[in-house]
């Protein structure tokens, strides 16, 4: 590899000529001919088994509700640098009847106006990263007080009471379960105990501990900061917690809704992948207990992530031209993506030490094509996860013909494979526009000073 440029003294260029004689081999100058042919295949070697779907034949959803979120790390220009990191996100809901009225192509700002008013919340925090130090404490313990906070104050504490909702599974009256384990905050070691059911806080259990911690804590925000700095990901993954906390609280308060019948005729979006990694992934079990559990006694869930980028999206990208729809006239066609397929066609891996999304995802990807320039990836979840390398099959995605008999009524025209509800809720949650990130570092400087 070549040296780099600093600026100061120029940067050494790599060796173009050090690897020409490797062309004489036959199989290198065969690849090299391939490689530039221009020819398209005609045909998917992946063999993506692609169902066509007629939108006619199920009822769609009345209602929707659509989460997004966004961070920005602001950097001050004085030295030592400061930095801190803003976040956001927003929960959306949008009538049906009134998004069908939208021209997705042109949409008038009057009509967007009057879908948003009164339909959507926000929730917004601040992190200190580095160089930033409170005078309660340290920059630790800044942002795991931070963290409770946010949740428990705003909104009445209503992300709070999902977190426990979603910890303790209180959706089952039956049960009276304590969270998952957590390593201690304070002293690092394993609560495998975990907090007492429905406990906001408690005195750590462990031999020599005895320090105050709270559920929040749980979540494990801690393991990815030292006691003066933290990077970048504590507002990533604060984000992506957010997101289901928002997410979940439409479902929790719909699951305890007098009407029983509301949740169910409604569809979910998150923008992303229904996936939650490192750990943070402890929240996944109870997640997929309880899409379980609604599945079983008749209130099925209708859940889907999109993804937007990554490597499903590259691979759709690459077979998408195969299938049906080629004409606006056509049904549409879906792909449900089993273990087995994820691993031999997407991540192109001989073998997996773990299950395919076994720790991490609550929920299986899906391939949509709806027209002949629209398709999109889809999580969908199936409820309790099952490792079979020939899972999941069409019956196993929770609602998934519902979900499709919605989805053309939802498409935006603004993007290629745009959500409306998505789009929207990002409207509200970007931090690029509201406040923009120029006036976030000027509000940060003049506060430093």
């Amino acid at each position: 590899m070549a040296y780099q440029s600093s600026g100061r003294l120029p940067g050494e260029s790599a060796s173009k000529l050090g690897h020409l004689t490797v062309t004489r081999s036959d199989w290198v100058k065969s690849l090299i001919s391939d490689f530039e042919s221009s020819l398209l295949s005609s045909e998917d070697h992946s063999k993506t088994t692609w169902h066509e779907f007629d939108c006619a034949s199920a009822n769609t959803l009345k209602s929707v509700w659509a989460t997004d979120g966004s961070f920005a790390t602001i950097r001050t220009s004085s030295q030592p640098s400061k930095e801190v990191s803003f976040v956001k996100t927003a929960l959306l809901t949008v009538d049906k009847c009134r998004l069908d009225a939208i021209d997705k192509e042109h949409p008038h700002p009057l009509l967007l106006q009057d879908i948003m008013a009164d339909s959507a919340v926000f929730h917004a925090t601040v992190f200190p990263l580095k160089n930033v130090r409170t005078s309660l404490g340290s920059n630790y313990d800044a942002i795991r007080h931070i963290v409770k906070d946010s949740m428990k104050i705003d909104e009445n504490g209503a992300f709070f009471e999902t977190l426990k909702w979603i910890v303790y599974k209180k959706w089952n009256n039956s049960e009276k379960c304590a969270s998952p384990a957590f390593r201690c905050p304070c002293c690092g070691e394993e609560v495998k105990s975990g907090f007492p059911y429905d406990s906001d806080e408690m005195t750590c259990p462990l031999y020599g501990c005895g320090e105050k911690i709270f559920l929040t804590d749980m979540i494990g925000f801690h393991l990815d900061m030292d006691e003066d700095s933290a990077p970048d990901s504590i507002a990533s993954s604060y984000m992506l917690i957010m997101e289901h906390m928002m997410l979940f609280t439409a479902i929790r308060l719909l699951w305890n809704h007098s009407d029983k019948t509301i949740l169910s005729h409604t569809l979910f979006i998150k923008d992303g992948a229904l996936t939650l990694r490192s750990q943070y992934s402890k929240l996944v079990p109870p997640i997929r207990s309880f899409l379980q559990f609604a599945k079983d006694t008749g209130r099925p869930v209708h859940i889907i992530g999109q993804e937007k980028s990554g490597a499903f999206f590259d691979h759709l990208s690459t077979i998408a031209r195969f299938p049906k729809p080629h004409t606006h006239e056509e049904n549409l066609s879906y792909a449900v993506l089993t273990h087995d397929y994820v691993r031999s066609e997407v991540y192109r891996s001989p073998d997996m030490t773990n299950p395919y999304g076994s720790r991490t995802n609550w929920g299986e990807k899906v391939y949509v094509k709806l027209d002949p320039a629209t398709h999109f990836v889809l999580s969908i979840p199936t409820g309790n996860y099952n490792p079979a390398g020939d899972f999941p099959a069409s019956h196993n995605l929770i609602g998934l013909e519902r979900i499709l008999a919605t989805l053309p009524s939802l498409i935006s025209r603004k993007f290629e494979g745009a959500l409306f509800p998505v789009e929207l809720a990002n409207g509200i949650a970007s931090m690029s526009s509201y406040p923009s990130a120029t006036v976030l570092q000027k509000f940060t400087e003049s506060s430093s000073t």
